[in-house]
Parts: structure tokens; C-alpha cells; sequence
């Protein structure tokens, strides 16, 4: 059967052989637009199976009002549109910063219209009458190359962060076989996850091991720390934002929910999240949609949740700065992960891997294994955790022998002696990094690996703890 106004020209021609069940795309939402009733009715009925939803318009102000209420991933759009072209929309499209994919598609072509089709900034051209399989192989493409853009920009962001990293859960000792058991239980559950432990114990380590252990491994791990982002602006890295929706704005920008959908978002220093932002993160969590700031539209996210905090988030929530409602939505499964002074059993093993993961990285030698150095380093307290542990052998990689400023430490608190406390620990090791500084708070949070969001905050609750 023949659609269109002009048989001849116009209209979309029965495919040769069966479209392969493989060119289908549950998730994927599409907008046509063209202003013959017979290209829209047939196009409408070829997607609609195949797709999670397809809506239909005649003009641009027709499909403009459709895109204020509906999030669509893809558009297919006529040149020949009454009032204004559609290479004309696609420029206006682009300009203003809107990046979903576009098949144009028209029955009056020549190479200077496909060329200018293509620096506008469509994504494929069709010339009518075309084949069902040839619109299905367009989509086919489109999808293929959001999905692999998707995923070069999480691997370039995994890449950047690969050296401020751990490689992998390194370690045999009992609380880290613990450890391992309940991450391969809940691995292959879709529940949220709440990783709470000291600075520098390696929550983004677990994270990702939970992330490679599920379901969602071939998908997208991307990296928040939410303690790094601005309050101001939390909310657009996160949710995304459309051009114009505040002062800078200048072009639309998809948010990291986008670029972690089917994966995981692992939300670091959760605790440190605005109140408010709080609230919008439990609707999302919750209703499995956001909004983007200045939009009108709502995008459904499927997307898993690790947060992780380095404070005690049920006190945070006794003290008013945490929602007790979020904490019980992110807490599905708490997990604690030990502090290295637990654990001095794994330090031989975590000392022969940094030093041969950064020995690489820095293109020197490994130093000998050095029995003596191995059992002081399995003797230090380690305020630090493993990220201390991991400084120490980049810094004695550097010097091209075993730093001397571990070894040469008594544990900070052997058996039997309880003259200073963990919280007196800890605030000698950050007022040496201070000192050693010269009193600069941003270069000491950095070689603590902290935010100095987070110095700051010890600081004051000295200062509270003294008044």
C-alpha cells in the first residue's frame, strides 16, 4: 500500500524482506514531522511497535509544543514544512543547544541540499520514497552512535580519574572477605547502596566493584563528588539544564543522570549535599524521572544509586542536616567499609600493588620487596587509611627508597595504650599536612585527598568542641 499525496514521489515503499527482530528500541521516544496526514500515519505505524513512544505533527509550532511536555531521543523531520523549512528548525535546534538526533528526510534533493542538511547538523538524509528498513537502519545508527558518544565521555572521564583512584579491592584479611560476601549478595540486586566508612578508605573502589559484579557492568560508572560542585550548580550536573535557565547557560547541557542511564551513579560526600538539593534527589529516587533546570519536560532515568559518606549519616540526620527520609531511601544496604588500621594484614599486599600500578605511571623501578619494612608498615596506625598508604609508596617511588616518615612512627595507639584517641590521630595527622603546607587549607586538603569543604568542616567542630 502507497502513502502520500503524489504516489510517485512521496511515498514510503514496502521493504524487500522482514526488518530483523533486532531493530527494535524500547526506550527510545520519537518525534515526525511532516505535513502530509498519509507520511505521518505511515511512519506512526511502522515505530509505534518498535519503540517506547511516537508522536506525530504537521508544522514546527505543532512539534515546538510537543517537546515542551515530552523528552524525545529522536526526530524525524521533513525539509518541505509550511511556514519554515526544516533545515531551518534544525539550525534554530542546534543553535539553541538541543542535541537530539535528526533523520531528515525529503522528496526534493540534491547533493547541495544533503550537504547543507548535514552542516545543520542532521544525523542522517533520506531521500522519498524510501524502504521501512532504510528508516529502521537510520534509527539503527543514530542509537548506535548516542550510545557509543555516551560512553566515550564516561571512559574519558574514568581515564582522568584513574590516578587519584585504587585499581581494585586488594586484600584477604577477614573484614575484607566480609567485604566481598556482601557485595556479590547484593551485586545482583537493583537496590540502592550506601557505602559509609573514614576518608581514604576506598568507597569508590567498592562502588565500582559493586558496578563490575552487576547486571549494569556493560553500561555506564560515572563519578560524583558531590562536595567538589558548587551548591549552586549541583543541581544542573546532576539533572541537566536547558539554554537560558540561568545567567551563563548559554546552550543546553545534559546532566550525569543522562550519561549513567542503564548504569551506575556513584554520589561521593553525599552528606555534603544542600538540604534543598536533598529534597530533589528523594523525588528522583523515588519517581525514577527528573527535571532539568528551566525545563517543563520530565525524562525518565533508570539508573542504580551508590552514595557514599564519610560521616556518621544517622547523626547528620539527628542534627538537621540530613533528610531522614532520604537516608532511609539510600540506606536499602548499608555498607561499612573498614578502615585500614582493621585490616594491617593486607598492608604487604596493598604496598606490592601500588608499587607496581604507580611505578608504571611514574616510569621508575619498584623498589625490593623489604621484609623489615613490610611488618613497620603493618605495625603504623594509618589515619590516612589506604589512600596515605598509597602517598607513602608514591612518595618513597619518588625518593627511590622507603620514606622514613612511617617508619620511623610507633603505633598510634598499640594495645594497652589509649593515650590518644582516633580523633586526636586524625587531627595531628591534618594539622602536619597543614604545617608541612604552610597553613595553605587547599593544598593540605589535596594531599590529604579530601575537599576542603570537608577540612573546613573539622575545623569548625574543633573550634565548637574548644568554645
Amino acid at each position: 500500500m502507497l502513502y502520500g499525496h503524489d504516489p510517485l514521489r512521496n511515498a514510503p515503499v514496502p521493504p524487500e524482506q522482514d526488518v530483523e527482530d533486532e531493530l527494535a528500541w524500547p526506550g527510545l521516544a520519537i518525534l515526525v514531522v511532516d505535513d502530509e496526514e498519509g507520511m505521518r500515519s505511515f511512519l506512526q505505524r511502522a515505530l509505534a511497535p518498535r519503540c517506547a513512544r511516537v508522536e506525530v505533527a504537521g508544522d514546527v509550532e505543532e512539534a515546538r509544543e510537543l517537546m515542551t511536555r515530552v523528552h524525545f531521543d529522536l526526530m524525524i523531520l521533513d525539509i518541505a514544512l509550511p511556514g519554515k523549512s526544516g533545515i531551518e528548525w534544525l539550525r534554530e535546534l542546534r543553535e539553541a543547544g538541543v542535541g537530539v538526533d535528526v533523520i531528515l528526510i525529503t522528496a526534493f534533493a540534491d547533493l547541495e541540499s544533503a550537504i547543507d542538511a548535514l552542516r545543520g547538523g542532521a544525523s542522517d538524509f533520506i531521500l522519498k520514497p524510501f524502504r521501512t528498513d532504510q528508516i529502521f537502519n537510520a534509527i539503527k545508527n543514530c542509537f548506535q552512535r548516542a550510545r557509543l558518544a555516551r560512553e566515550n565521555y564516561v571512559l574519558r572521564r574514568e581515564l582522568s580519574a584513574r590516578g587519584d583512584g585504587f585499581d581494585g579491592l586488594v586484600g584477604d584479611s577477614p573484614p575484607m572477605a566480609e567485604l566481598r560476601d556482601i557485595l556479590q549478595r547484593v551485586a545482583a540486586t537493583p537496590s540502592t547502596v550506601l557505602l559509609q566508612g573514614e576518608s581514604g578508605t576506598g568507597k569508590e573502589v567498592v562502588a565500582r566493584a559493586l558496578h563490575r559484579m552487576s547486571g549494569r557492568r556493560e553500561r555506564a560508572f560515572v563519578p560524583v563528588n558531590c562536595a567538589a560542585i558548587p551548591s549552586e550548580l549541583i543541581e544542573s550536573e546532576l539533572f541537566g539544564h536547558v539554554k537560558g535557565a540561568f545567567t551563563g547557560a548559554t546552550s543546553s547541557r545534559n546532566g550525569l543522570f543522562y550519561y549513567a542511564n542503564g548504569g551506575t551513579l556513584f554520589l561521593d560526600e553525599i552528606s555534603e549535599l544542600p538540604l534543598s538539593m536533598q529534597s530533589r534527589l528523594l523525588r528522583v529516587l523515588e519517581e525514577r524521572r527528573l527535571r532539568p533546570v528551566g525545563s517543563e519536560r520530565e525524562i525518565p532515568v533508570d539508573v542504580r544509586i551508590v552514595a557514599a559518606s564519610n560521616r556518621d549519616l544517622q547523626q547528620a540526620v539527628r542534627d538537621g542536616l540530613f533528610r531522614e527520609d532520604l537516608y532511609f531511601r539510600l540506606a536499602v544496604v548499608d555498607i561499612q567499609v573498614p578502615p585500614l588500621r582493621e585490616r594491617l594484614g593486607d598492608v604487604p599486599a596493598l604496598v606490592e600493588h601500588f608499587m607496581a600500578l604507580l611505578s608504571q605511571s611514574l616510569g621508575v623501578p619498584p623498589l625490593p620487596r623489604d621484609e623489615s619494612v613490610l611488618a613497620a608498615l603493618s605495625r603504623y596506625h594509618w589515619p590516612g587509611n589506604v589512600r596515605e598508604l598509597r602517598n607513602f609508596v608514591e612518595r618513597s617511588l619518588i625518593l627511590g627508597a622507603f620514606a622514613t616518615d612511617v617508619l620511623t612512627q610507633r603505633p598510634a595507639t598499640p594495645p594497652g595504650d589509649p593515650a590518644l584517641s582516633l580523633e586526636e590521630v586524625e587531627r595531628r595527622h591534618i594539622l602536619g599536612a597543614l604545617e608541612a603546607c604552610g597553613g595553605n587549607k587547599t593544598e593540605a586538603a589535596r594531599r590529604l585527598g579530601v575537599s576542603r569543604k570537608t577540612l573546613d568542616r573539622k575545623f569548625a567542630e574543633w573550634s565548637e568542641r574548644t568554645a
